[in-house]
């Protein structure tokens, strides 16, 4: 099986805390590499510590082991940290269409516009939105209303 194909499956491996998006979706898969028989996948977590990166490791053995990859070895790298510039543009319209207003524009703007901006609602589109909390409902993200339609939604954070 050679490395275009490893990545075909590693994008069936669904982060368990937002299901449309794939670990390659989300960047969270860095790096395939092959060498004399053996699998390398090199990972990087949302933020250090996030809770989910065992069952996304489990999942991508399980899910390459089932495809007959037995020599198998997942690398957690923490270094460069996780950002959301490393989302894909599909992956930014699968989370506004899942009901998650993906991050605007790229860290380096985030953090000098600040996050109080008004975020797009993925509802209506409506830009007259508030954000309720730093935190939603996961440390990435944080809890926005949108003033037009009353709806609640989450907006995945830059960083």
């Amino acid at each position: 099986m050679d490395t275009q194909e490893i990545w075909k499956l590693l994008e069936e491996v669904k982060d368990p805390e937002v299901p449309v998006l794939s670990v390659v979706d989300l960047g969270v898969v860095r790096e395939v590499h092959q060498e004399n028989g053996r699998v390398e996948v090199i990972i990087t977590p949302t933020y250090t510590g996030c809770p989910a990166m065992n069952v996304i490791e489990m999942d991508i053995r399980a899910m390459l082991h089932s495809q007959g990859i037995q020599n198998l070895h997942v690398t957690t790298v923490l270094s460069p940290a996780w950002t959301t510039d490393w989302l894909s543009e599909a992956g930014k319209q699968k989370l506004k269409a899942y009901g998650i207003a993906p991050p605007i524009g790229t860290v380096d703007k985030a953090a000098l516009i600040g996050e109080e901006r008004n975020i797009e609602c993925p509802q209506c589109q409506s830009t007259n939105t508030q954000m309720v909390s730093q935190f939603g409902s996961t440390a990435c993200k944080a809890f926005h209303k949108c003033n037009d339609c009353l709806e609640p939604f989450d907006y995945f954070k830059c960083h």
